[in-house]
């Protein structure tokens, strides 16, 4: 569940809809290593990622997970130019690291989010980087809040305030047309990951409610001023949509 909520009678999380659990563990980061084969990854060529997740109390391979919107991990790749995007859940091995075939279109720097819940601690959000043999596009940013249009599915998006703030919070309301055949995907409505321009920070959220009308809120808190890229994936009959927003933030 969300680690920042608390009830004082059992139930599921409003934010994310796992089950409560009873008690809080101490919160201990765990960390994640990162190795590749091959040595040297090369842009457009099939690489092996394989993550192993250590436990921040023995520094020793974690080797029991919790099931969060319907996976044992969810692992999102950006790559250095903000133009390459995925949400992939490796597959967990007898040695109880995970394995994610992949193919890297560019070369550059690529950076990695994994989102995990380990039995016994607290959920996790951790972040690694690899780079790639190869040449890279140079980033090509600028706000855009137009809206966008995926597989089978136009998204708009509207927020309050209209000006982003570091530090404040921000709602983002996003609305999917049509609204018929929408359906939740990974056990929630949507899943959004924003990432800094310099690619320091990467947040991954969920709806904090469904409106009325099909809207989505998506409350973020933006922790400095520059551009942010935002890519949210959305289902409908059985097809995943994944629409990108740009939005730019200004310090206070």
């Amino acid at each position: 569940m969300d680690p920042d909520y608390r009830s004082a009678q059992p139930g599921k999380c409003p934010k994310c809809g796992m089950t409560l659990v009873f008690g809080v563990p101490d919160r201990v980061e765990f960390e994640i290593e990162v190795s590749h084969q091959p040595r040297v990854l090369k842009s457009g060529d099939l690489s092996i990622l394989n993550l192993r997740i250590l436990d921040g109390r023995t520094h020793q391979p974690a080797t029991r997970f919790e099931i969060v919107h319907e996976k044992l991990i969810h692992l999102f790749l950006v790559s250095e130019n903000l133009e390459f995007f995925a949400h992939v859940h490796p597959e967990q091995m007898p040695d109880h690291s995970f394995r994610l075939p992949i193919r890297l279109p560019e070369g550059g720097m690529y950076r990695l989010l994994a989102d995990f819940y380990p039995s016994g601690a607290v959920p996790q959000l951790a972040l690694s980087t690899i780079y790639v043999e190869g040449g890279c596009k140079p980033p090509q940013l600028s706000a855009s809040l137009s809206p966008q249009t995926a597989e089978n599915l136009t998204v708009t998006m509207r927020m309050e305030p209209e000006r982003a703030l570091a530090g404040l919070e921000t709602r983002l309301i996003m609305t999917p047309h049509p609204q018929e055949g929408w359906e939740p995907y990974l056990g929630v409505w949507a899943h959004m990951l924003t990432v800094s321009a310099d690619l320091i920070d990467m947040i991954h959220v969920h709806p904090f409610l469904r409106n009325g009308d099909g809207s989505l809120q998506f409350n973020l808190l933006f922790p400095r001023s520059g551009l942010y890229r935002i890519w949210t994936q959305f289902q409908r009959t059985g097809v995943v949509n994944t629409v990108v927003f740009t939005v730019a933030v200004s310090s206070l």
